[in-house]
């Protein structure tokens, strides 16, 4: 944590800014080697270390909305970090330069950056009242001009499947595949609400791991909608999925534990809508068109709105993140940068 003490006489409430140091796990975040394509033309770009792979508008469109820009890529051995990296580097480009403008007018300043914000645990020891603001904003979103304040109600499942192992010679009637009736289970859910088949506001059951033998196996889920209602719905599903299993089975051949782990932080954020509008203003003043939009995931200022921070999330300019694809145009991180120095010459008016 850091600040910047107010430098008007104005009695200004303290504005946060937060950025998360970890990167997803999905990809290796070690020995990163970025790419730098300065103006960029529109071409595919290789990732020279893997031979023939490479970044491809035909693939990802949204790069021809960057021509001329200055393209940071990775190398294709991992990924980039720029989730939420940049958002580090833009809070700390936006400080810099106050530091170096004492003539530039803004309230008191608070600073955080966490940990653990990609397995969901950023701020289980973020001391609220030691940050010390009244309001906050996370810089951890995708494309220039991105503004969220709503985002998934998240659950986690986890289903242990108990199942009986008999030699296959003389299994008739007496073995029980944890296997197959683990894919029973999964079949009982509803195929359409898959990630794959779903966007905006559609919630969804996704399996994130297997690992199963013929006498038990495991099965990860995480639970995802934007409506507390809808969310509450799918958690019964899932337990009603189980009893269908225990019932057909045998009690105990299911083994159901769901955990809540976020909520949308839209509830609490929305009484205090003048920071959403403020948010607005200052990316439309960066020159961008302001995009507000649900996210389809969670950010550390989720858990932080519901313990009394209000923080919606602004974007800091990344794209194909928790990937090799992953990259970051430069400019856009630049505009993340003048979108904080705007946000607090708002607060200062």
């Amino acid at each position: 944590m850091g600040r910047i003490p107010s430098n008007v006489a104005a009695d200004l409430p303290a504005v946060g800014f937060i950025a998360h140091v970890d990167t997803a796990p999905d990809a290796s975040g070690e020995n990163v080697k970025p790419q730098i394509i300065k103006n960029y033309d529109g071409s595919d770009i290789p990732l020279k270390g893997v031979p023939g792979l490479a970044l491809k508008p035909s693939e990802f469109p949204e790069l021809l909305r960057h021509l001329g820009e200055t393209i940071i890529t990775t190398d294709g051995t991992t990924l980039l970090g720029a989730d939420d990296k940049a958002g580090v580097a833009e809070i700390m480009d936006a400080v810099q330069y106050i530091m170096a403008h004492p003539e530039f007018r803004h309230g008191h300043i608070r600073i955080g950056f966490t940990p653990d914000e990609e397995i969901g645990r950023g701020v289980v020891r973020f001391d609220v009242a030691r940050f010390d603001a009244k309001y906050a904003y996370t810089m951890d979103g995708g494309e220039a001009g991105e503004l969220e304040f709503e985002n998934f109600n998240a659950a986690s499942a986890k289903i242990h499947i108990q199942g009986s192992n008999v030699h296959p010679g003389t299994a008739k009637g007496k073995m029980r595949n944890a296997i197959l009736i683990g894919q029973e289970l999964n079949s009982l859910l509803p195929v359409e609400q898959r990630p794959e088949y779903t966007e905006g506001y559609e919630g969804f059951f996704h399996l994130i791991s297997f690992k199963g033998s013929v006498e038990e196996a495991d099965f990860a889920y995480i639970i995802r909608d934007h409506s507390r209602e809808l969310f509450e719905k799918k958690k019964v599903q899932m337990q009603q999925c189980a009893d269908f299993i225990n019932a057909k089975y045998g009690a105990g051949t299911a083994t159901l534990v769901l955990k809540d782990q976020y909520y949308n932080m839209r509830e609490q954020v929305e009484p205090h809508y003048q920071i959403v509008e403020i948010a607005r203003k200052a990316i439309a003043d960066a020159g961008l068109e302001p995009r507000v939009q649900p996210i389809r995931g969670g950010t550390d200022g989720a858990n932080l709105s519901f313990r009394g921070l209000p923080c919606p999330n602004i974007f800091a300019g990344g794209l194909n993140f928790h990937g090799k694809m992953e990259w970051v145009p430069l400019e856009s991180m630049e505009k993340a940068s003048q979108v904080i120095l705007n946000i607090l010459s708002e607060f200062a008016k």
